[in-house]
């Protein structure tokens, strides 16, 4: 017994350090969302005046791409030839975080743009447990964008 005790107290004891010194892999980083669209020229306005997004270079150069910032990392990338009139779940949405819901609140009223709460009822934000402020509302091809408060950013 005591000849089978040592050679697997050598084995775990290497296992362990094995995995001690192996460097960790890198976590998953978001590269880029694609939304396809009807009309580009509407839905890159929208993105620059309402969400308030930089645009940044796209490879393509074919005017059928736009392609903005959303994080250090991250992308928006609109891609023009969608059909109209696609329905989407307001379950499935982008979420952004901003200083002020109000201001984008005020932003969306005078371009006339119908915002609302989680439960659908018109111009009342939502207000999480935690106390995080909540809107929701449509881009031009319907996609759906929540805007919060969130002081995790």
């Amino acid at each position: 017994m005591k000849k089978l005790i040592l050679p697997v107290i050598l084995a775990v004891t290497a296992v362990a350090a094995f995995s001690f010194f192996r460097p960790s892999p890198k976590p998953a980083i978001l590269n880029h969302i694609a939304y396809y669209v009807n009309d580009l020229k509407t839905s890159t306005a929208f993105y620059q005046d309402i969400i308030k997004l930089d645009t940044i270079p796209e490879p393509f150069h074919d005017g059928r791409h736009t392609w903005f910032s959303v994080g250090t990392v991250s992308h928006l990338h609109l891609i023009q030839g969608a059909a109209k009139g696609m329905v989407h779940d307001k379950n499935t949405h982008l979420c952004f975080s901003v200083p002020s819901v109000d201001e984008v609140m005020n932003r969306l009223e005078k371009a006339g743009i119908k915002w609302e709460n989680w439960a659908g009822n018109s111009k009342t934000p939502t207000v999480r447990v935690d106390g995080v402020r909540q809107i929701y509302f449509q881009d031009p091809d319907g996609y759906w964008i929540e805007i919060n408060d969130d002081k995790m950013q």
